[in-house]
């Protein structure tokens, strides 16, 4: 077959640095538009963003010959530059979870990242990604997990 069709969604989560709240409220709609402008410019449709002040969701396309891994490099990298380029001390934290979207739970993810703040009322981001990690079918480490 010479056409790739591929249909890859990946739910990106990743902290900020020790989890801190480093990301202002008032920051969020521009650092939305800043991902979705980093992934046109290098090939990773960003279907959509979200999150709180310590840590971001996206919903991606990932590119047939693009790493998960790679894909989050480029996506942290140039937005932590960004952030730092308000005046803010910033750094993302090593690591990040990639859970798998199929096209059919396409719009439930979307809903999900687009009302973080919402779902933070009373959960933090460790009891978050731990459930999303445990739904997975993943072994859970807290020490790995955040370490």
């Amino acid at each position: 077959m010479a056409h790739k069709y591929p249909n890859i969604l990946i739910h990106l989560v990743f902290s900020t640095k020790e989890r801190a709240n480093l990301i202002p409220e008032d920051l969020f709609p521009r650092l939305r538009k800043y991902f979705a402008g980093i992934g046109r410019n290098h090939g990773i449709p960003v279907l959509c963003s979200g999150g709180i002040p310590n840590h971001v969701h996206l919903l991606i396309a990932l590119p047939s010959d693009m790493a998960p891994a790679k894909a989050v490099q480029v996506l942290k990298a140039n937005s932590s530059r960004w952030i730092r380029e308000h005046g803010i001390p910033f750094a993302w934290q090593e690591g990040y979870g990639a859970f798998s979207v199929s096209s059919s739970n396409k719009r439930a993810v979307v809903n999900y990242i687009e009302h973080q703040a919402e779902h933070h009322h009373g959960r933090s981001y460790e009891t978050e990604l731990e459930a999303m990690i445990r739904k997975s079918g993943l072994p859970f480490d807290a020490e790995e997990a955040f370490g």
